[in-house]
């Protein structure tokens, strides 16, 4: 049996690292399939093998131009996925068109399979913003194609139906929260410790399009919300650490750089990978999350969350967990210095109950009613050889 898998993997991004090793591991639950018989489609081959024991070849051929690479790509991978017994599509937020080239490449996978005849399956995916008219069109084809489509969150599985797709939708967990937890006994720091990812927003760095006004207004009140709660905490301490590096570390220099406590910080300038983040969300008391699989990754540790709302994606998870009192749009953070603090005591008037919500969420994403797994065992049973 050979499993494909298609994604936003081999990127440096310590939230598709994790995506990708929750779905290998409920294969590896529902199959029984060792990672050798799993081909994931990357950004970077060498690396994903290393990582995850899978094996990997090239998400799209390098050539001159736009055109080239997608007919170089069909002809290089074509043959490949011929021999796949299913092919998954996710998970991750790769159902969008915020950049022009990504249903593309999505939608070709999809028809390569189809020309193929292999199965498809959308898995644990974000879907968002959808806005030109060839990327509702080929994201609809797409999903109408698919032999199981499942998502991440109820506003994905609504946007798909409104463009089109007419295949039952189904609601599962991230696929991140499938990582094997950290290790209970580490040991924390003295004092309350606070953990905070940023993001490059509206960042030439990173973001489609720059905003120097918009970027610098986040910073600052990232910058202000965290000295209000370091102030009003004589013995916390912050410690920033990115899940896509060296981005999202850049940003969190320049927030460091504007506090007024900023001894009292520290700063992780160095890629992590996923286990190594979950390490050290485990000896936060708790985080402060701008990208999505912090957020989850610190929920797997049992960490209670605050989040900030730059992405849609953001504020449709914490709706979804019934935590939409501890999120906050990123476009307010520079209207008030107290937005961090208020949250806090709010979680801080009885922290066990704060603790048993946040364990509970964490427990419940990981059940056997979020879990893709089972729906997968619906559609596809394992076969030892594809018919040819």
């Amino acid at each position: 049996m050979t499993i494909g898998i298609v994604g936003n993997y081999g990127n440096d991004n310590q939230g598709d690292d994790a995506i990708l090793e929750g779905i290998l591991v409920q294969l590896d639950e529902t199959y029984k399939i060792n990672r050798e018989e799993i081909i994931v489609f990357s950004n970077k081959p060498d690396q994903i093998e290393q990582k995850h024991g899978v094996q990997s070849f090239p998400l799209f051929q390098k050539r001159k131009s736009d055109p080239m690479k997608l007919i170089a790509t069909v002809i290089k991978n074509k043959p490949i996925i011929k021999k796949l017994d299913l092919l998954i599509i996710g998970g991750g937020g790769i159902l969008m068109d915020l950049y022009k080239n990504g249903p593309i490449i999505i939608g070709m996978y999809g028809w390569l399979a189809r020309l193929t005849k292999t199965p498809v399956v959308i898995y644990g995916a974000g879907a968002g913003p959808i806005s030109s008219f060839a990327g509702k069109q080929i994201l609809k084809s797409l999903g109408n194609m698919a032999k199981l489509v499942t998502v991440r969150d109820p506003k994905s599985k609504d946007l798909l139906q409104s463009i089109g797709v007419k295949e039952p939708i189904y609601v599962i967990s991230d696929p991140a929260f499938y990582v094997k937890p950290p290790n209970e006994t580490e040991e924390k720091k003295e004092g309350f410790q606070i953990g905070v990812t940023a993001v490059p927003f509206y960042n030439k760095s990173y973001w489609p399009v720059e905003d120097r006004k918009k970027y610098t207004d986040y910073i600052n009140g990232m910058a202000h919300n965290l000295d209000s709660l370091l102030h009003a905490n004589p013995s916390a301490g912050v410690n920033f650490f990115s899940t896509k590096h060296p981005f999202d570390t850049e940003v969190t220099k320049d927030i460091k750089e504007l506090m007024v406590y900023k001894d009292r910080c520290t700063l992780v300038d160095q890629g992590i990978n996923y286990r190594e983040i979950l390490n050290l969300v485990n000896k936060q008391d708790l985080v402060i999350g701008t990208r999505l699989h912090s957020l989850i990754l610190s929920l797997v540790a049992h960490t209670p969350i605050i989040a900030v709302a730059y992405h849609h994606k953001v504020q449709d998870f914490m709706d979804m967990i019934d935590c939409s009192e501890f999120v906050l749009p990123i476009d307010r953070l520079n209207q008030r210095d107290d937005l961090f603090l208020n949250l806090y005591h709010k979680l801080d008037k009885d922290w066990n109950v704060a603790l048993q919500r946040f364990t509970a969420i964490a427990d419940r994403m990981r059940g056997k009613q979020s879990n893709g797994a089972e729906l997968l065992k619906r559609i596809y049973k394992r076969r030892d050889k594809k018919a040819v």
